[in-house]
C-alpha cells in the first residue's frame, strides 16, 4: 500500500537524480487511481519540505539536493539564519540578499551554498508566521504604503485605494497582508484597525496584543466547552476510587505572589535510604480530550502569555484559574511522579500515576524564603507543621543541584525586571526580581520529575515530545571569546568552547561581572524548543528531557501528560497508535516552539514600553549605572537605582572623542584617555526618553 513512508523510501533507496512525475508511476507502477494518491502525497511532502518540486517540476530528497528546513530568525540588519527542524545540526546563515522576503519564524528552505561556512539561501517559504502586522500608513502621490514596525521585516506593504479603511498620513495601523513578495511583485495588505496613540501604559499592552495578533478572549463555542466541564467534574467523583488516594500526604505549592494558575504542589519525606519526593502535577487531560474544540484551541495558542497586569491564557480561566488550579484544601485531581532518590542524590526509582490530592497551603517563595534562610520566628511560628517538610525540602534540593553541576549542567543565576504597577496600572518601579533558595527547590524538584518522565518515555521506544537544547554553534561564540578575554576571564587566548561554560560560570559567580558575562553566554546559545527527536539538553547536561510539569500554561506539557497516560493503561501502543503520533507530534512541536518565540517576543516588548512610561518623567536627572555591552556606536548602560538599560550613543559623549576598540572591547577617548570597558561603572544622565522606539537615550 502507498504511503508517504513508502514514498520517502522509494526517494531515498531507488532516486539518484530529480525525476519527473510520469517516472515515479512508472518506476512504482501506479494504477490511475494510485497515481492520483500519489500526486496529492507529493503535495503534502512539498509542503512539509521533505521532498522538493524544481522549477522543471522534477522531484527529489531535499536532503540529496541539499536543502534543508527550518524556520527563520530575521535579525534587524535584513540576514537572519535558518534553525532548522531536525536537532543537531548547525544553523545556515542567510545574507540579506538571500532571504526571498522571509520573515521571522516563517518556515523556510533553505539551499546550502557553502557547507564549511554554513551559509546559503532561502528557496522556498512553507507557511508565513505572520499574516497581520503593525506599522506606520504613509500615503503621498496617489500611493499607499505601510512601514512595518518590526526591524525583522524586511519590505513596505503596497495599500490600495480601496483597502485603505479611515487610515490617515502618519497613523499607526494593523494590517492583514493580502500577498507576500515575490521576485515580479511587491508585498500588498489592507488596513483592518487603525490605533490611536496610546495615552496610558495599560493601552501600551494593548498595542501589544494588536502587534503580534494574541487572542483577547475564547469565542463563544469555547467558553461554552469550558463551562461545561463543571459536569466532567462531577462525573470525575465517582472514578475517584480509580486513583491513588494522596489526600492525607503533607503536600503544598509553592508560587509567587500573583499566581493563580497553580499547576504543581510537592511532598517529601526522608527515608531510611534517603528521601521520597513527590511531584504532583494538574491532570489537565482529564477534561480537555485530544482533538476537541477546546484542545485545538489550545494547541493553537500553545503557551501562555504573561505582561505585568495580565495574563492571555492558553486555557480558560474555569480551567486554569479553577478546576485544574491546586488550590488549598480543595480536592484536585493529579498525575503524581513519584521518586526515591539515595542520600547522594541518585534516583533510584520513579513511579507515574493518577492521584488524588489536597494542597495543605499555598505557600509564595517569599514565606518559604523567610522560613528557611531568614528563620524569621513569625513565619517560623505561623507554618510550625510544615517545618521538617521545608528543610527535607531544601536538603534534597541541595543534593540535586550539587549533582546536575557535577555533570556539566549550565547554573544561571539571571536577574530578571520586575515591573510594580501602581492601583492605577501605571509602574512606579522596575526592580530585579527576586530569585531565592525557594525558587530553586521547585525548579530543582520539576527537574527531577520532567527527567524521570521523558527517560521512562524514552526507555519503551514511545512517540513523544522532548525539550531539546543543542549545543551554541562555534560561529556565535567568537563575540563572546573577545569579552571574557578583553574582562581577563581567558588568559590562554583560545577561543571559548562550550565546555567551558560551567567553569566560567563558577570563575565568575559574586563578582560585578557575573550577570554581564551570564547574558552573554546565554545569548550565545540555542534556543530550546520542542522536539519528537532527542538530543538531549545542553543548558541541563541532560540526556533525556521533556516538559510535563505545565499542562496549565503550555501545551506540549498536555500532549505528554496524554502519551504518558495511554501507556501506563495501555501497556503496549499499537503501530497505528505510534504512527498517529508519528504524523501530529512534529508539527505540535514547531508550533509550540514558534508560539513560545512570540511570547518572548510579545513580554519583552511590553517590557519596554513599560520601562520608558517609567523613565519618560525623568528626564535630565542622574543616574549611576554600569556599562553592559559596548558596541561601535556607543554603549549600553544598566541603572544601578531601577533594572532598566540605556544607549550612551557616542555623539551624546561630548567630553572627548571616543573610538571603540573591537579587540579590547573597549571605547576611549582620544584626548583624556578615559576609557569604559564592559562592567565599568559610570554616571549618566537621562537625555531623552523615545516613546515611540521605546529606547531610553542617555549622556554624560
Amino acid at each position: 500500500m502507498m504511503t508517504k513512508e513508502s514514498i520517502s523510501a522509494f526517494f531515498k533507496e531507488k532516486v539518484t537524480r530529480p525525476v519527473k512525475f510520469n517516472d515515479i508511476v512508472f518506476l512504482l507502477n501506479l494504477s490511475p487511481p494510485e497515481r492520483r494518491k500519489l500526486k496529492r502525497f507529493l503535495r503534502e511532502m512539498v509542503g512539509e519540505g521533505e521532498i522538493v518540486r524544481t522549477r522543471k517540476g522534477l522531484y527529489g530528497p531535499a536532503e540529496e539536493m541539499s536543502l534543508e528546513t527550518g524556520y527563520f530568525e530575521a535579525h534587524r540588519d535584513g540576514y537572519g539564519f535558518v534553525i532548522l527542524e531536525k536537532p543537531g545540526e548547525r544553523d545556515i546563515f542567510i545574507p540579506a540578499k538571500a532571504t526571498m522576503g522571509a520573515m521571522n519564524n516563517d518556515r523556510v528552505v533553505a539551499r546550502v551554498e557553502n557547507r564549511q561556512r554554513r551559509d546559503g539561501r532561502i528557496i522556498r517559504i512553507l507557511e508565513r508566521a505572520q499574516t497581520r502586522l503593525m506599522g506606520t500608513f504613509e500615503a503621498g502621490r496617489g500611493v499607499s504604503y505601510v512601514k512595518p514596525k518590526r526591524k525583522g521585516v524586511p519590505f513596505d506593504l503596497y495599500i490600495a485605494p480601496k483597502d485603505t479603511g479611515k487610515a490617515k498620513n502618519g497613523d499607526m495601523v494593523i494590517v492583514e497582508i493580502l500577498s507576500y513578495p515575490t521576485d515580479s511583485r511587491p508585498p500588498s495588505a489592507r488596513v483592518v484597525k487603525v490605533l490611536k496613540k496610546p495615552e496610558v501604559p495599560a493601552e501600551e499592552v494593548e498595542l501589544v496584543i494588536d502587534e503580534f495578533n494574541l487572542p483577547r478572549r475564547f469565542s463563544h463555542e469555547i467558553a461554552g466547552e469550558a463551562k461545561e466541564l463543571y459536569e466532567r467534574a462531577r462525573e470525575a467523583e465517582h472514578r475517584k476510587a480509580r486513583r491513588k488516594d494522596l489526600r492525607e500526604l503533607l503536600t503544598v505549592t509553592i508560587d509567587g505572589e500573583r499566581a493563580k494558575d497553580f499547576d504543581d504542589a510537592v511532598s517529601i519525606e526522608r527515608t531510611e535510604d534517603g528521601y521520597r519526593l513527590w511531584v504532583h502535577i494538574a491532570d489537565v487531560g482529564y477534561y480537555v480530550r485530544w482533538d476537541s474544540s477546546l484542545d485545538l484551541e489550545a494547541r493553537r495558542r500553545a503557551t501562555s502569555v504573561y505582561f505585568p497586569d495580565r495574563v492571555v491564557p492558553m486555557l480558560p480561566k474555569e480551567l486554569s484559574e479553577d478546576l485544574c488550579s491546586l488550590r488549598p484544601k480543595v480536592e484536585r485531581l493529579a498525575f503524581t511522579v513519584e521518586m526515591d532518590f539515595d542520600r547522594h542524590g541518585r534516583r533510584q526509582e520513579a513511579h507515574f500515576y493518577l492521584s488524588l490530592i489536597r494542597s495543605d497551603e499555598r505557600m509564595t517563595y517569599t514565606s518559604v524564603r523567610k522560613v528557611l534562610v531568614d528563620k524569621d520566628p513569625e513565619e517560623r511560628q505561623r507554618y510550625a507543621y510544615l517545618l521538617d517538610l521545608f528543610e527535607t525540602m531544601g536538603e534534597l534540593c541541595d543534593i540535586l543541584k550539587a549533582v546536575r553541576l557535577k555533570r556539566g549542567s549550565l547554573d544561571f543565576d539571571l536577574p530578571e525586571p520586575e515591573v510594580l504597577l501602581d492601583i492605577q496600572g501605571n509602574p512606579e518601579a522596575i526592580i530585579k526580581a527576586e530569585r531565592n533558595f525557594a525558587h530553586m527547590i521547585i525548579e530543582e524538584f520539576m527537574i527531577a520529575a520532567n527527567e524521570a518522565v521523558a527517560e521512562f518515555l524514552e526507555e519503551r521506544e514511545v512517540p513523544s515530545l522532548y525539550r531539546v537544547h543543542e549545543e551554541p554553534d562555534p560561529l556565535k561564540l567568537e563575540n563572546l571569546t573577545r569579552v571574557v578575554s578583553a574582562m581577563g576571564l581567558m588568559r590562554n587566548g583560545k577561543p571559548v568552547k562550550p565546555g567551558d561554560f560551567p567553569g566560567l560560570l563558577r570563575q565568575i559567580s559574586g563578582s560585578e561581572a557575573e550577570d554581564i558575562v551570564n547574558h552573554m553566554i546565554l545569548r550565545s546559545l540555542k534556543q530550546a524548543r520542542y522536539s519528537p527527536d532527542n538530543v538531549g539538553h545542553f543548558g541541563l547536561a541532560s540526556e533525556s528531557y521533556t516538559h510535563f510539569t505545565s499542562p496549565i500554561r503550555r501545551y506540549p506539557d498536555l500532549v505528554v501528560h496524554r502519551i504518558l497516560r495511554e501507556v501506563l493503561t495501555r501497556k503496549e501502543l499499537s503501530d497505528k497508535r505510534r504512527k498517529e503520533l508519528d504524523d501530529v507530534l512534529p508539527d505540535i512541536a514547531f508550533n509550540a516552539s514558534r508560539m513560545e518565540r512570540q511570547a518572548d517576543d510579545a513580554e519583552r516588548a511590553v517590557l519596554n514600553a513599560m520601562r520608558v512610561w517609567f523613565m519618560k518623567d525623568k528626564v535630565g536627572e542622574e543616574f549611576e549605572g554600569k556599562v553592559v555591552s559596548i558596541m561601535p556606536y556607543g554603549m549600553r548602560v544598566r541603572l544601578k537605582d531601577y533594572y532598566v538599560e540605556g544607549t550612551l550613543h557616542v555623539s551624546y559623549m561630548t567630553d572627548d572623542f571616543y573610538q571603540y576598540n573591537e579587540k579590547e572591547m573597549s571605547m576611549y577617548g582620544i584626548n583624556r584617555r578615559k576609557k569604559f570597558t564592559i562592567g565599568k561603572k559610570i554616571k549618566v544622565r537621562i537625555d531623552r526618553v523615545d516613546m515611540e522606539e521605546k529606547e531610553v537615550i542617555l549622556g554624560i
